[in-house]
């Protein structure tokens, strides 16, 4: 029994394996918090990434991310998503599918053969071969082009849907505000400007090859709380389909739970879940 407990004790939840990884974090300045499957990870440089994956960063942290063809920056305070694969935008499969909840985020891409795709609540940016900065903040959202390519913007819904796009140019700024329509300007406002990471004024210098070598793994610290899948339980229906079931082994946890149940009015894919065994009232 003494060696079985100390087994428990040591036992730590498994590294998901590399096969399913689609790029790694190349540089890291400050604390990364990583989602995977219902636990929190200490991020790590060097680690994998894996679609599913949910990053946040801390005040003055900076992330690198580099996949195939594309490099992600995150800037401080930032959360972001990776969605799973098999998006599509305009009838075109999507390579790499992202949701910027909030913060600073910068893409560069030179494939001009493949799509790619960060959504914010306020806005959307698809491109190809395009390089695009994106800060997204409660009421708001700007998007500065840096390099077009072939890079395409679109308002989003409260629901999350898009709106029809619009083609952009290097160097126009994109602003939207909470139920307004998005104003275009020539150049990125001084404000935003002031307000960048510096790490975003230059181009990000690819680091993949300095991690070949190496074999990173996160850092388990515990099963997520509520306050912390809360913000993503939030997204619009149609970005966190999925999620319910992927967080659902939490509801063991009776806090958890409780906090679920409060909140079925605003999250009504849980209630199948919670209650398996309800019956439909006949009409």
């Amino acid at each position: 029994m003494t060696m079985l407990l100390l087994a428990l004790l040591l036992w730590t939840p498994p590294h998901p394996p590399a096969e399913h990884a689609i790029g790694s974090v190349t540089l890291l300045e400050g604390p990364l918090k990583l989602i995977r499957g219902v636990s929190a990870y200490r991020g790590l440089e060097g680690m994998n990434l894996q679609h599913g994956d949910i990053l946040e960063t801390s005040a003055d942290a900076f992330a690198q991310f580099e996949f195939p063809s594309a490099i992600v920056a995150l800037g401080p305070q930032s959360r972001l998503y990776i969605l799973s694969s098999g998006g599509s935008s305009t009838g075109h499969p999507v390579s790499l599918d992202l949701i910027l909840l909030s913060g600073w985020l910068k893409f560069e891409s030179s494939n001009s053969k493949a799509l790619y795709r960060v959504r914010a609540p306020l806005l959307a940016a698809t491109t190809s071969g395009g390089t695009v900065l994106i800060r997204s903040a409660a009421s708001t959202c700007e998007i500065y082009v840096e390099s077009a390519g072939a890079t395409s913007l679109s308002e989003i819904s409260a629901n999350g849907d898009a709106s029809s796009s619009t083609q952009a140019k290097s160097s126009q700024f994109f602003s939207r505000q909470t139920s307004e329509a998005v104003s275009v300007l020539a150049a990125p406002s001084a404000a935003f400007l002031q307000a960048m990471p510096r790490q975003f004024r230059d181009t990000l210098p690819p680091r993949q090859d300095l991690h070949l070598d190496k074999s990173v793994e996160a850092k388990s610290e515990h099963p997520v709380s509520f306050d912390e899948v809360e913000p993503w339980l939030k997204l619009p229906f149609s970005w966190r389909k999925g999620l319910a079931q992927r967080f659902s082994p939490r509801l063991s946890d009776t806090n958890f739970r409780k906090q679920i149940e409060s909140h079925l009015r605003e999250f009504p894919e849980w209630d199948p879940i919670l209650h398996p065994n309800k019956t439909s009232e006949s009409p």
